[in-house]
């Protein structure tokens, strides 16, 4: 009950009989004005004219009739105690909310409502019971302070529920889609992906690794509200704690949508830690959970590399994701520089010569070391491994071992 309308504020005030018997003289005209509210008030209010005959001829006279009532035994003491006769408001406000009946149309119902019994009110006073009316229109004014509140909290609390089932119905499709379960042709055009589109996967880069629940569901909801700022409300969005899936449909004319410039940074700030992005595309909404997950080897394969956070293609790690598949030679070829990671200063050596692009100087002013030396401990990793450090055969072979065991899954 809105705490500003005292319980019982209504018993308190004593009708005069005057006011008792323009009352009265309503008693027999329920129906009529039920019909009267339904059917010319209602009229004017916007889009009212798009319900359904059942709702507007059956169920909200029933309504009109209801309220009418109550007015009346509570101006002769008959209404029940508490909120017993605001039940049947809430109820249908409920109801009105699941219809998706916009909830300025249910108010504007009971306002006008209101509007016709007082019209009522005043075409049956007689001449010299102004003062009754006067009593009556702050019973009026009392009872829609304690029916408009019940009605508009209902409302919005069924409405809450329905977006929230609809959320997590929409939340559990779009994780079905992006991990690869069975969806039905229908449930592809429902979420607009039957020719494909552009799947991101986020990671939040966060220092002391996954985060506590509590936190991963706020950062959660921090990425989510940024994601619909982006790209609009009701994104094809799964989140979990660090991170999460994003689908973008291809437009009406089938084409893939493009990224917003500032769309890193913006992720950057709502999760607060730098945010690694992966873009691939799909050809098809069967094709959507594949590209996830090739979305997810290039992030890793993004961070294993130290490649600095922000967007990430697969065409910008093609060399290591081909190198890093294992098959059945992965074994022998890994295990090529199983004496140089006991090693520590010749791994060192292997992993700055290959970043530096093979320039020795390069490598030597990296690690601190004279080219000589640098030159020294290339020679020792060749002697263990084999390999012609000073050739391309030998730097390629090199490389694809230490990529498998740097890189692979």
């Amino acid at each position: 009950m809105p705490e500003h309308v005292p319980k019982g504020e209504e018993e308190r005030v004593e009708l005069s009989a005057a006011a008792l018997a323009v009352a009265a003289r309503c008693e027999g005209r329920i129906n009529e004005l039920a019909r009267r509210m339904t059917q010319q008030a209602f009229e004017r209010l916007p889009r009212y004219e798009e319900l359904p005959g059942e709702v507007k001829d059956v169920e909200m006279a029933a309504t009109a009739r209801h309220a009418v009532r109550l007015f009346l035994r509570r101006v002769e003491g008959r209404a029940e105690e508490g909120d017993l006769e605001y039940r049947y408001f809430r109820e249908r406000a409920a109801q009105r909310a699941e219809e998706g009946v916009p909830l300025h149309l249910l108010l504007g119902t009971h306002l006008l409502g209101q509007h016709v019994l007082w019209q009522a009110l005043c075409e049956s006073a007689e001449p010299g019971e102004e003062a009754a009316l006067n009593e009556l229109a702050g019973w009026l004014l009392l009872g829609q302070a304690r029916i408009v509140p019940a009605v508009a909290e209902s409302y919005l609390e069924e409405r809450a529920a329905l977006d929230s089932e609809a959320r997590e119905e929409r939340r559990t499709l779009v994780r079905a889609l992006v991990e690869g379960f069975p969806l039905t042709p229908a449930r592809y055009q429902q979420l607009g992906v039957s020719g494909g589109g552009l799947v991101l996967r986020l990671r939040a880069e966060l220092p002391g690794g996954a985060p506590e629940p509590v936190a991963g569901r706020r950062l959660a909801r921090r990425l989510g509200t940024a994601v619909e700022r982006l790209f609009g409300p009701d994104p094809l969005v799964w989140l979990e704690a660090d991170g999460g899936v994003l689908v973008l449909p291809r437009d009406e004319n089938g084409e893939l949508p493009e990224l917003p410039g500032e769309l890193t940074e913006r992720l950057d700030r709502a999760a607060g830690a730098p945010v690694r992005v992966a873009v691939l595309p799909a050809d098809s909404g069967a094709g959507i959970a594949a590209a996830a997950r090739t979305a997810a080897e290039v992030l890793r394969l993004a961070g294993a590399l130290g490649r600095p956070p922000g967007l990430h293609r697969l065409a910008d790690v093609q060399l290591e994701y081909h190198l890093s598949r294992p098959d059945e030679s992965s074994a022998g070829l890994a295990a090529l520089l199983d004496p140089v990671y006991e090693r520590p200063e010749l791994l060192a050596t292997l992993r700055a010569h290959l970043a530096e692009r093979q320039d020795r100087r390069r490598t030597a002013r990296v690690l601190g070391l004279h080219p000589n030396t640098v030159d020294n401990r290339l020679a020792r990793i060749g002697e263990l491994t084999g390999a012609e450090v000073g050739t391309a055969h030998g730097l390629a072979l090199l490389l694809t071992a230490y990529t498998l065991r740097e890189l692979r899954p």
